[in-house]
């Protein structure tokens, strides 16, 4: 009997290793391993066996031979299993590739080329670039640049709150950066003087979006943190920049403006080649509250500090007409810069 067992057990084995789909996995498993299999009818001749030694052998012949054939078919149908699921992939598959004709290489964003090109003006004038967070606490975005709570300026600036609350903090004390500023407290408070610094970055105002506005733009400012820095500074370093960024048939002017940040302050303007002022941005000397909340000496130290917009810079240099085209993600746009 035990031959018989071995032989049905390397049949089973064999047609085990021959099944192509998992409905022949099924059938098999019906055939040899179940309740009215094969291998289990051979166990109902076990009685038939005339002494108890050959009935334990030709049991154990039986279950080694049924483990053998259950193994198998795990492994079988793992294999089978593995198989129609890579090929049920290749069926389904889809090819999502948007045919672009030649491939070609892409180029920084025209916002990213301001940037750098910016940053790259400002480094060979002496400064170096600093970064910070866009989400603030109230105080280094307000309070530190002489805008305490209450102050008529912060109604001008169209903050977007985060729903965050610091240590020690109080609810709608965190926002999203209005401007880069916060970058000149945080630098101030960290570092000793002399500071030349330029500070760009991503902000965020709750503006509608128009030809000229966006609700998250980009800024660039600059401070400078000395003994004995006047105006004459200022405008000196406003004409220099004017010159390296434009080209040298373009100048620069100052007009007297107001900051809660700076005192005095001016606006700055530059004059195309064809007569024409373009107004820029905004200027002026650091507010002794502002070295103050900084951690420096106004009697001591004195300084200046300029700000505008890297979007706006990009529109006037490729006369974009609308800054909504910059981010629109229309490479029809895109590609001609």
């Amino acid at each position: 009997m035990i031959t018989d067992i071995i032989a049905a057990k390397d049949a089973a084995l064999a047609d085990i290793e021959a099944a192509a789909s998992l409905e022949d996995i099924v059938a098999l498993t019906t055939r040899y391993a179940g309740k009215k299999g094969e291998l289990s009818a051979l166990k109902k001749q076990l009685g038939g066996l005339d002494s108890i030694e050959e009935k334990k052998a030709a049991g154990a012949a039986v279950n080694d031979a049924m483990s053998a054939v259950d193994v198998a078919l795990d492994a079988r149908r793992v294999v089978l299993s593995a198989s129609a699921l890579a090929a049920q992939v290749e069926n389904e598959r889809l090819d999502l590739t948007e045919f672009m004709g030649a491939p070609t290489r892409g180029h920084a964003h025209l916002a990213t080329q301001a940037w750098e090109r910016l940053e790259d003006v400002f480094v060979g004038l002496g400064f170096r670039v600093a970064e910070g967070p866009e989400v603030e606490t109230d105080w280094h975005n307000f309070e530190a640049l002489n805008m305490p709570i209450g102050h008529p300026a912060r109604g001008e600036w169209d903050t977007l709150f985060v729903d965050h609350v610091p240590p020690g903090g109080e609810p709608g004390s965190t926002v999203l950066r209005t401007h880069t500023s916060p970058v000149q407290i945080r630098t101030m408070l960290a570092e000793e003087p002399p500071i030349y610094i330029v500070a760009p970055g991503r902000v965020f105002r709750r503006d509608t979006p128009d030809s000229t506005h966006m609700p998250v733009f980009h800024q660039i400012e600059g401070l400078v943190i000395d003994r004995n820095i006047t105006m004459a500074d200022l405008a000196g370093t406003i004409d220099a920049f004017t010159k390296a960024y434009f080209g040298p048939g373009f100048n620069s002017r100052l007009r007297p403006s107001y900051f809660p940040f700076t005192e005095p302050s001016a606006e700055f303007d530059i004059q195309r080649p064809d007569g024409s002022w373009i107004e820029l941005g905004g200027s002026g000397m650091v507010h002794p509250n502002v070295l103050r909340a900084g951690g420096l000496d106004p009697e001591e130290w004195s300084g200046f500090a300029f700000g505008f917009g890297i979007d706006r810079m990009a529109i006037m240099r490729h006369g974009v007409a609308d800054i909504r085209e910059m981010f629109a993600d229309d490479i029809r746009f895109l590609e001609q810069f």
